[in-house]
């Protein structure tokens, strides 16, 4: 991995936990229960939350920008979340979700300067992605932005993480990895443990298929672990999604992508060391 590339994944990982909140927080279960949403599980919530910038997107739209779901997991909650709440209503409720984590989690923090810093700069760069044939980036990109500085550096990391993430999408597709292929590979290179990858809901029969079809490929060994060749796909994976992340980081100098990791730093550590977030996810965080 170059310098820049290795550059471009750091930002990413001290990003992408202050996104995932939304995910987690018990502000945000608290909002989705006031607009109508069954909370005994989180994925009412979660299909909400993260589509709703695409409008009232169909279980189609939803299932190929999000890829790796099962379509049929898609369409146990997607169009049926509109029916509850309207998009509109739920961007509203997910603006006061991250408001309400922010501040306790962060604290005094929020109001800070050097918050404030840390957001202008995730927004410039936020602005400097190019969205076009990036479905959620785009969506994301097209909201208002909000005044306050820790809601504007929760929409800058959403639109920067879902600029990566439909990147990520463009690679899986030039690699010939279908969306459950996806995922079958990367917990063949120990990206997480199977189990983790069930949340997407494939069955253990399409599980099976998609591994032989990988097996058939050399991709994987009879045991479900990757080969060399099946590792070396996945690095190219994540080569090309990095490579296609990083372009809007160069409208920042060395001197101020230095200073943002500074910044970021102790918002990442507040997060991380809640424990609101999972210890092993499907991103593979410090595993590739």
């Amino acid at each position: 991995m170059s310098e820049e590339l290795g550059r471009v994944r750091r930002m990413w990982h001290l990003l992408e936990p202050l996104h995932a909140v939304l995910y987690y927080a018990p502000e945000a279960v608290a909002e989705a229960a006031a607009l109508g949403y069954r909370t005994d599980e989180r994925w009412p919530g979660y299909f909400a939350w993260r589509a709703a910038p695409l409008g009232e997107a169909d279980a189609g739209r939803v299932a190929d920008t999000f890829y790796s779901f099962s379509p049929a997991m898609v369409s146990e909650y997607v169009p049926a979340v509109w029916s509850v709440a309207s998009p509109g209503a739920v961007l509203a409720a997910r603006t006061r979700a991250v408001d309400g984590t922010y501040r306790k989690l962060l604290g005094d923090a929020v109001d800070g300067q050097e918050l404030r810093e840390a957001a202008a700069l995730v927004r410039r760069v936020a602005e400097a992605a190019d969205t076009a044939n990036r479905p959620l980036a785009a969506a994301n990109a097209a909201l208002p932005w909000p005044q306050e500085p820790h809601l504007v550096l929760w929409q800058a990391a959403t639109v920067l993480r879902e600029h990566r993430g439909d990147g990520h999408l463009a690679a899986l597709v030039e690699a010939g990895l279908d969306p459950v292929e996806s995922l079958v590979s990367f917990a063949a290179v120990g990206a997480a443990r199977p189990e983790v990858f069930a949340s997407r809901g494939w069955s253990d029969a399409e599980w099976r298929a998609a591994r032989q079809r990988l097996v058939e490929r050399g991709l994987l060994d009879g045991g479900g672990v990757a080969t060399e060749a099946g590792r070396a796909l996945r690095a190219e994976v994540e080569r090309r999604t990095d490579e296609a992340a990083a372009d809007p980081w160069r409208v920042l100098g060395e001197a101020e992508r230095e200073r943002l990791v500074e910044l970021l730093g102790p918002l990442w550590v507040a997060v991380i060391g809640s424990g609101m977030l999972p210890s092993e996810t499907t991103l593979g965080i410090g595993k590739v």
